[in-house]
């Protein structure tokens, strides 16, 4: 009711019915490249939604228009426009360009997409798996912001500690202790336990695609990654190199 009330609301969705694209040629959208100068990220989201999806074309310069139509179908259903329809449109497109989509877009885009899988899609595991990858994705940047903000990027990996860790436990809380590093076969079988959910259709996609790139940018998954040293128990996919 609150919501409905809201002037900010229905300010945030005035002027939208232009901006729905009612039947897309998807495959047209692939192969244009939006041309709007030097490409810049969006940071929050203007009140009005003509400003926001011209700043989010401006987001996308460059690249595929199709990426810019994902997001402004996100925006879109953000912002309750005709939410059931595009809602249903945002899934035709994942059915229809989920693989061009989990290569192109950003971890960013790909995390909001698995938000909106959350959230609208009709299949209830499909909304399950959504949450897991965005769940990984918030939960990694909660870590890598809490290490921004104490300024501990360049700390260095501790020998003596890693040492400590192939003999003894290290408790962090409740039980949990430090994962013997270089060895751990935690993540292996955790990798194993995920691998149904990444088969799972487009989210399943995502998640795949948002769980492989945790392990590759610098995150405490590729961190870990570069200190281990027993092959058996890797959790990442050898392809998965950039």
């Amino acid at each position: 009711m609150e919501r409905l009330l809201s002037l900010n609301q229905h300010r945030k969705r005035w002027g939208a019915r232009r901006h729905v694209v009612a039947d897309p040629d998807l495959a047209a959208m692939r192969e244009r490249i939006i041309d709007a100068g030097e490409a810049v990220q969006t940071r929050g989201s203007e009140k009005s939604l003509d400003r926001h999806l011209a700043n989010l074309r401006c987001e996308f310069s460059g690249q595929s228009e199709l990426l810019f139509h994902h997001a402004a179908l996100i925006v879109l259903i953000r912002r309750e426009v005709r939410a059931a329809e595009n809602v249903e449109r945002f899934i035709t497109l994942w059915t229809q360009e989920a693989e061009f989509l989990c290569r192109n877009l950003n971890l960013r885009w790909l995390i909001s997409a698995a938000d909106t899988f959350a959230e609208h899609a009709p299949d209830p595991q499909a909304r399950a798996i959504g949450m897991m990858a965005s769940l990984l994705g918030n939960t990694v940047k909660v870590g890598e912001s809490d290490r921004y903000i104490r300024g501990a990027e360049a700390l260095a990996p501790l020998p003596d500690r890693i040492e400590t860790l192939q003999t003894e436990l290290v408790p962090l809380f409740e039980g949990m202790s430090v994962f013997t590093v270089g060895t751990d076969d935690t993540l292996r079988n955790m990798y194993w336990r995920l691998e149904p959910f990444f088969a799972h259709g487009p989210a399943g996609m995502i998640f795949k695609t948002v769980y492989d790139r945790m392990q590759v940018n610098d995150t405490a998954f590729a961190r870990l990654r570069a200190l281990h040293h027993r092959a058996r128990t890797g959790w990442w996919n050898e392809g998965t190199d950039e």
